[in-house]
């Protein structure tokens, strides 16, 4: 197994910490353990040395020569507005780091708590591993501490889902809402500063436009200006995207934001082949194999797909599994005006691809269909997986409002879902158009262990419930067998009948808002079967790590 350290063995950091004498291997496991069945004090030793292995080290690098001299003097400012996106996102998650850190003396603990933003094991359900934390809590620090979730939706407090804002309570006792650009607002104002000297220094016209309105954006809250004019550049080279921005880790409501940030620079000969893709979308839409009443909607096409190194990851994005391409933005009044842009982080995904991806393939997937694992169809399926959140329907059809709304803490799991089987329905479609070249089969064939890399990520993670659900509908459908010898199958044609199904339902729930049949599906479907769990250990067991975590900055760059 690989280490991302070469340390000697672990020595415990005090009384403080402690891990689970009887865990597994497997990355995934979510087992109902509780701190107080695991009397081992070398228990956090085992956990984090056999842990830490599943994230394989990359380091992030461009082909800086085409780039200007003012552009390569631009990179060193986005990064520090992003490192302080880093620090923000540890206020979110787990404010109490640097004490944490302190009472830690092995270097590799450190690191596992680092990745993980805190002690909790984003890979593993969320499970702690240091005593007397107790469960990740859903709210984060979004909400007051132990507040349920009911108490806080009889709330009167009129913006209590505001997603740039906390809810806290005053002196008094009384829940009131304070908004991030005052809770944060010495950070953000250093933060928009980078964001502004980088825009003294920016020769694209768009660009600059784009870092003075999100310079303003990140102080006052007000983000729609900056997301139009992130939206309209077409020529620029570099790019940063930073905010807050995803609401995965409010687990109570999926209404609060959290800040993370990414650094880019665009690889222009990859962007060039995917513009095409765009104009397509309202036929795709029509196509989608759901009643009309589902589809009325149109998708907006003032948006662009893009392919980019990416050399910076900071906050949510970079905490536990990597994100390899980014559908944005979120708003989805922005979204049908003017659509999204999809940002395929190639270097990333290349080296999912090679460390994670295609030894998986080589364990699990049929020997006769092996020679289907292709670059080219894994760099599809992940970037029309970001083109379909476009496609289907962003407001229910039953008065319940946005389905974001009615859904929930249910939406994004489903709505990953939905991204993952319609990313598919769209590459069988344009395939079959002759938009797309190469066999089908290698698109399907590399879709399937996409779901066996993907289910790896775990209960806690949205895009892992959401691969749990396609396998289980999948295996129910016949698309796709267990050998006798412990691996794949795909049958081609019924997965393709499959995707059209599963793509019926995830939209049809959501166009009727239908949150009591989501949270049914989760239970049923969003789960790790008996056998696949087996074979999931046997990926652990031979070392294949679960994903990445970045050598990153200005020293690995090469800029100053």
């Amino acid at each position: 197994m690989k280490h991302i350290y070469k340390a000697a063995r672990l020595l415990m950091g005090g009384a403080l910490l402690a891990g689970f004498a009887s865990c597994s291997n497997n990355q995934e496991q979510t087992s109902q353990q509780t701190e107080d069945t695991l009397p081992s004090k070398n228990s956090l030793e085992n956990y984090v040395h056999q842990r830490i292995g599943i994230y394989e080290p990359v380091k992030l690098t461009t082909n800086l020569n085409d780039l200007s001299p003012n552009e390569r003097k631009i990179l060193p400012l986005l990064m520090q507005a992003a490192q302080i996106m880093d620090e923000l996102f540890w206020k979110q998650t787990y404010p109490q780091r640097d004490s944490l850190l302190n009472t830690v003396k092995d270097e590799r603990v450190k690191s596992f708590i680092r990745i993980n933003y805190g002690p909790w094991d984003r890979l593993n359900g969320d499970k702690p591993f240091v005593v007397g934390v107790g469960p990740k809590p859903d709210g984060a620090t979004f909400y007051p501490a132990g507040m349920t979730k009911e108490s806080i939706e009889k709330a009167s407090l009129k913006d209590k889902y505001n997603p740039y804002a906390v809810v806290r309570t005053d002196s008094a006792g009384k829940l009131i809402s304070v908004p991030y650009h005052i809770l944060f607002a010495t950070e953000l104002q250093k933060a928009s500063s980078l964001l502004k000297q980088a825009a003294l220094l920016a020769e694209d016209p768009q660009f600059k436009k784009y870092l003075d309105l999100r310079s303003e954006a990140l102080v006052t809250d007000d983000y729609t200006a900056s997301d139009i004019a992130w939206l309209d550049m077409k020529n620029n080279t570099i790019d940063i995207i930073i905010g807050p921005i995803e609401n995965y880790e409010d687990k109570l409501f999926n209404a609060k934001t959290s800040y993370e940030a990414y650094v880019l620079v665009k690889d222009k000969v990859w962007s060039k082949r995917l513009a095409k893709y765009v104009t397509m979308l309202p036929a795709l839409q029509k196509g989608l194999p759901v009643a009309n009443k589902y589809k009325a909607e149109s998708p907006g096409t003032d948006s662009e797909l893009n392919a980019y190194d990416v050399i910076y990851y900071a906050g949510d994005c970079n905490a536990g599994s990597k994100t390899i391409a980014v559908n944005l933005p979120n708003d989805e009044l922005i979204q049908q005006k003017k659509g999204t842009r999809r940002s395929q982080l190639k270097n990333a995904m290349q080296a999912k691809f090679d460390k994670i991806l295609v030894p998986i393939a080589n364990e699990l997937i049929d020997k006769d269909q092996q020679k289907h694992i292709k670059f080219d169809a894994f760099f599809s399926n992940v970037m029309f997986h970001e083109v379909a959140h476009g496609l289907g329907i962003k407001k229910t059809i039953t008065g319940k409002g946005f389905v974001k709304e009615a859904l929930k803490e249910q939406y994004s799991w489903l709505e990953e879902g939905k991204a993952d089987v319609l990313g598919l329905y769209m590459v069988t479609g344009l395939h079959k158009k002759g938009e797309l070249t190469g066999d089908l089969k290698d698109y399907y064939t590399t879709y399937m262990a996409g779901i066996l890399r993907s289910v790896r990520f775990g209960a806690s993670s949205a895009h892992g419930k959401a691969n749990m659900q396609c396998f289980n509908f999948f295996k129910e459908k016949g698309a796709f067998i267990r050998t006798a010898a412990g691996t794949y199958k795909v049958d081609y044609d019924k997965f393709a009948v499959a995707m059209n199904e599963l793509s019926n339902l995830i939209i049809t729930l959501q166009g009727n808002g239908d949150y009591n049949a989501v949270v049914k599906l989760q239970k049923e479907k969003a789960v790790i079967p008996a056998e696949l769990q087996k074979d999931l250990d046997r990926l652990s067991n031979i070392g294949i790590p679960v994903d990445i975590v970045f050598e990153q900055g200005v020293d690995v760059l090469g800029v100053k």
